[in-house]
């Protein structure tokens, strides 16, 4: 029997993540099991919101029936997270939130409100409203610097700027390296946490042109207070163990720091929407559009008696 969808755990209460390689993933009773020569490990599939998969994983039909089940994304990726190749449905069952994201993004005057409310998530002071969109653009780069600069200060690590070669990931210096590691973790949460909601990843506010750019946006509003200071202690710190040791350090924070609880809660603040009402409407059969009246009720026989 089909379960209530509000006997799902919220985004929220659920565990962020689990990241598995060299693994069979076999069906036991409701929930799923790792299987390796080591033995038998269970994975609570109820309270997880997103499983990650790495290389020399396998995973049965029924494991991948019970994920969806239980309302836990399957992602299929690169070793250590570090790259993103697919993804199964998560728990989200309306449309509520892509189209309010929707008509933000495509009437101008909404799109730029959601981009203000974005940058004044970033700064800790209001942003006057006579700035233009060029000059917040600014002063958000001046805060940027000013992070690298003190992350430099504080640990030692040398900083000569963001450079870095995605088609040759040794021509980057320590720092960048570390720093394109500790983003893709962050892009791997913020994107199962946007795609868990119901909203599109591929409709960003201040990024544009890509399929993740909303993961992007959201992303940026974190860099600052996690990711900066933590690539630049890993450097300082585990100079031969860089990336190992940050994707751990990424983690720990991200639980740390409650990001799964805020993700949902800066979209919701920064899409000016109601959490707890599309929840509450998850159920509902859904509308039908009408280009004469507001939608109607779906799930109903609209024939004359």
């Amino acid at each position: 029997m089909p379960r209530d969808l509000h006997d799902l755990p919220k985004l929220r209460d659920s565990i962020p993540h689990l990241y598995v390689e060299h693994k069979v993933i076999e069906q036991e009773g409701k929930s799923i099991v790792a299987v390796d020569l080591q033995g038998r490990i269970p994975i609570p599939v109820a309270s997880l919101t997103v499983l990650m998969l790495g290389p020399g994983c396998s995973i049965t039909h029924a494991a991948i029936k019970a994920l969806a089940d239980n309302g836990c994304m399957a992602i299929w990726c690169g070793e250590g997270i570090g790259r993103f190749y697919a993804m199964g449905l998560g728990e989200t069952r309306s449309s509520e939130r892509l189209i309010h994201q929707a008509r933000l993004w495509a009437e101008t005057d909404l799109h730029m409100e959601v981009v203000r409310r974005m940058y004044t998530r970033r700064f800790t002071e209001k942003i006057p409203d006579h700035l233009t969109l060029q000059q917040i653009r600014g002063m958000e780069g001046i805060r940027v610097r000013e992070a690298y600069r003190e992350a430099s200060k504080e640990t030692g690590v040398e900083w000569n700027g963001r450079n870095y070669n995605k088609n040759n990931w040794n021509d980057s210096d320590p720092i960048n390296r570390a720093l394109s590691s500790a983003n893709a973790c962050l892009y791997g949460i913020c994107h199962a946490a946007i795609v868990s909601l119901g909203y599109s990843p591929g409709l960003g506010f201040v990024h544009s042109g890509k399929q993740l750019s909303l993961v992007y946006d959201i992303a940026d509003l974190y860099k600052a207070e996690m990711i900066v200071p933590l690539a630049f202690q890993t450097v300082a710190q585990y100079p031969d163990d860089i990336e190992r040791t940050l994707r751990k350090a990424c983690l720990e924070a991200f639980h740390k720091k409650n990001l799964l609880k805020r993700i949902p809660m800066d979209l919701a603040w920064i899409f000016d929407i109601n959490n707890e009402t599309v929840d509450e409407n998850m159920e509902n059969a859904g509308m039908l559009w009408d280009d004469e009246n507001e939608d109607i009720p779906g799930g109903v026989n609209h024939g004359s008696s």
